[in-house]
């Protein structure tokens, strides 16, 4: 019995314990609709054949498993493409892509930028889909979270993107997939954006004077990562952003880039680990390989192309065949400014270089120029400031060859060799403007007598 008494004064002071924390009652909620269940609401996008699907291609997307989203975190620079909430922000608060000169330093400040506070965020349904439960239809998969048109980031904001078909939902892609800027040094010059009229205008001036190194009037000090990044391929898809030297093929634009949209290719209904939320047109990994598995049902619609695949000649082998010969082309030209020594990077590793096998050197767009931490196999000697270096990797740098003198027309011809490479489909996104920049920078190389 005694037993029994301890037990239930036990339950009665847990009772009375349990109802001191709950608090009182907050107000009664509104009245659902007569006859309906709330729950049902949120079935009407939490299906398996809605959300639920989107959400099992996503995660095949590089969008959900790239490690960027992780590195980039607290990037107030980098985070308006790699960050969740840094992309909002810079769309919500229209943060223009401009340079504004400081006129307590002199020196130019990048104003598309988000804040450190609001830089982080692995990429999700709400980084494109912003009106996701709003009010709980199933409606709020639009508006997107931007579809205006997009001032380039490369051009400081003097070039636009505006893909207005569909109602401009490429440009949410752009707004990310575009090159970003190359700046000239903040201590040789003012930081601004290179001027890449003047490459294409002026091209037997100097870009960089290998005689003065790193010192005035040298503005730009090349490097390994001396590039316009990687994300090229809304710029060449749009037909804007290259430097357009004068040369034998008129610059146009293949049809995509008025008649199609990202989403036509790139979320086509889906095939093995390609289309839909996965965002990709193959199911591969790393480097394109001949094991890949194409998606072409994009390209197979109704308007479009009929029986479309990768033994197609016409629209599929030929073209890209004919930019790979071009890119090769331009590689030799820039190369023997080295005079035997290559100044493009190569890469045989499909994981590191992702367009390795697109051209017979597997280069990747970077420069051959020593760097102990990026490039410590470089063959060339960094011209820029090594204080940081320890007494060994100094030793290393300067024992190698002093990095050769760039006119403009190789300085810009390295800029379309990076933007026709990294744009990742050998032409296929815009055959027409990707010819007129490799061909016309081979035409203006030679021009230079190189």
């Amino acid at each position: 019995m005694k037993n029994l008494l301890t037990l239930i004064t036990l339950l009665v002071l847990a009772a009375l314990l349990f109802s001191a924390c709950e608090g009182p009652m907050g107000p009664a909620g509104a009245d659902g609709e007569d006859g309906k269940d709330a729950n049902e609401t949120c079935k009407l996008c939490h299906n398996p054949t809605v959300v639920d699907q989107k959400v099992v291609e996503f995660n095949f997307s590089k969008h959900k498993y790239g490690e960027a989203a992780f590195e980039e975190a607290g990037n107030a620079a980098c985070s308006p493409c790699h960050e969740s909430e840094a992309f909002k922000y810079v769309c919500k608060n229209n943060i223009p892509a401009t340079f504004t000169l400081n006129a307590t330093t002199g020196k130019y400040v990048n104003d598309y930028s988000a804040t450190t506070s609001i830089a982080y965020g692995i990429l999700s349904c709400s980084t494109c889909h912003s009106s996701l439960h709003s009010n709980y239809t199933g409606t709020e998969f639009f508006p997107l979270t931007t579809t205006a048109p997009v001032s380039m980031t490369m051009w400081k904001g003097t070039k636009t993107i505006n893909l207005s078909q569909n109602g401009g939902t490429s440009n949410l892609c752009v707004k990310c997939h575009q090159p970003r800027p190359l700046t000239t040094s903040t201590s040789l010059s003012d930081g601004n954006v290179v001027d890449y009229n003047s490459l294409a205008t002026n091209p037997g001036d100097n870009f960089y004077d290998s005689t003065i190194g790193n010192a005035a009037p040298n503005k730009v000090l090349p490097s390994y990562r001396m590039h316009v990044h990687y994300g090229t391929v809304g710029a060449i898809f749009a037909g804007q952003g290259g430097i357009q030297f004068t040369g034998s093929v008129a610059y146009a634009n293949s049809g995509h880039t008025t008649e199609a949209t990202c989403s036509d290719c790139h979320m086509a209904s889906i095939t093995g680990r390609a289309g839909g939320h996965t965002f990709k047109v193959r199911s591969g990994e790393g480097a394109l390989t001949s094991s890949t598995t194409w998606n072409f049902n994009g390209c197979n619609v109704t308007g479009c192309h009929t029986g479309y695949n990768s033994s197609d000649e016409l629209h599929w082998k030929t073209p890209r065949k004919v930019i790979s010969d071009l890119l090769n082309a331009l590689a030799v030209k820039i190369n023997a400014v080295g005079e035997g020594t290559n100044i493009l990077h190569s890469e045989t590793d499909g994981e590191a270089n992702l367009w390795a096998g697109l051209t017979t050197g597997n280069f990747d767009g970077y420069l051959n120029i020593y760097d102990p931490s990026t490039n410590p196999s470089g063959a060339w000697k960094n011209p820029g400031n090594t204080n940081s270096w320890t007494t060994e990797q100094k030793a290393i740098n300067t024992a190698l060859p002093t990095f050769p003198t760039l006119k403009n027309v190789v300085a810009g011809s390295i800029i379309n060799f990076q933007m026709c490479l990294r744009e990742y489909s050998l032409g296929i996104h815009n055959y027409k403007y990707a010819k007129a920049l490799l061909q016309n920078s081979i035409d203006a190389m030679t021009v230079a007598g190189i």
